[in-house]
């Protein structure tokens, strides 16, 4: 009797246990409960994803986004499917995507091995590698002649990881200052507290575009990672599915023309690289 009670009472433990698990809902279903869709975006990751002057998100990351939602809505008969934003940083987007506060991390986050092995990511969205941006009137032009001196870098990204097996070369005697944005890297480059700034070549042009005031910035030839981006979400294949469907869509028919005309037209024509990505990931239904 005693055996049987306490047989009965580890059963009902396992399925209390086990209810968290079995109520966590896929992402499209909650999407359809709540007619609503929780997008992340950065505040200054400009292109891609910031905040504008009226504090509202926008980007070529966000706009993407955008057009998944609307694909999203028509795909579940959600009459008026409402967008909640949510701003996260290079560090915070990782832990909001898997603690459920965000269903699409919109920004400029690298797809690697490691990161899908905990996160789900949709077809590429874009292709970029890291450089170096310089002060034009310093001396520094390239990274052997950075060699000693200090480089700044946003904190949580994968050119941190490349600057810190730079700085784990003794021979460069690098010094890394990391920091929360790319906004906060710029002002240390500007202020001549760093030497060069480190991050993904658009992201360092359009920085230094929006937020030069007048300064005169070079950029280094050197292109030391391949940083093919996407869209973040956690693991779930029916909703990377319907992310996926929206985005292939988007190449097939060629409307991605005019939103990276939008967001890179300042920058010149897309390059051939842009171009194939843009082929090869333009899936037929």
């Amino acid at each position: 009797m005693i055996f049987r009670t306490f047989v009965a009472s580890a059963v009902a433990a396992s399925c209390f246990l086990a209810t968290p698990a079995a109520a966590d809902q896929s992402t499209l279903d909650r999407i359809k409960e709540t007619s609503t869709i929780k997008l992340g975006h950065r505040e200054n990751s400009p292109p891609f994803s910031f905040v504008g002057d009226d504090k509202k998100a926008m980007g070529y990351s966000v706009d993407l986004c955008l057009r998944v939602a609307d694909d999203i809505a028509k795909q579940l008969n959600i009459p008026d499917l409402k967008v909640q934003w949510v701003a996260v940083s290079a560090e915070s987007r990782f832990d909001a995507v898997k603690n459920g506060d965000i269903d699409i991390e919109c920004g400029n986050t690298t797809q690697t091995i490691g990161r899908r092995a905990n996160f789900d990511f949709s077809l590429m969205t874009f292709i970029d590698g890291a450089s170096m941006l310089f002060l034009r009137d310093g001396n520094p032009k390239s990274l052997e002649d950075v060699k000693g001196q200090r480089i700044v870098v946003v904190a949580g990204t994968t050119t941190e990881k490349a600057m810190d097996l730079l700085v784990a070369d003794k021979t460069l005697g690098l010094q890394l200052i990391k920091v929360k944005d790319h906004k906060e890297a710029l002002a240390d480059l500007k202020s001549k507290k760093a030497s060069a700034y480190a991050a993904d070549r658009t992201v360092l042009i359009t920085t230094a575009l929006l937020g030069g005031g007048g300064t005169e910035y070079s950029i280094g030839d050197n292109q030391f990672t391949y940083e093919p981006y996407g869209l973040m979400m956690r693991r779930d294949s029916d909703m990377r599915l319907a992310v996926d469907r929206s985005l292939a869509q988007l190449y097939r028919t060629g409307e991605i023309g005019p939103v990276l005309k939008k967001w890179f037209g300042p920058l010149g024509n897309p390059g051939e690289v842009l171009k194939v990505m843009v082929l090869l990931n333009a899936l037929p239904e």
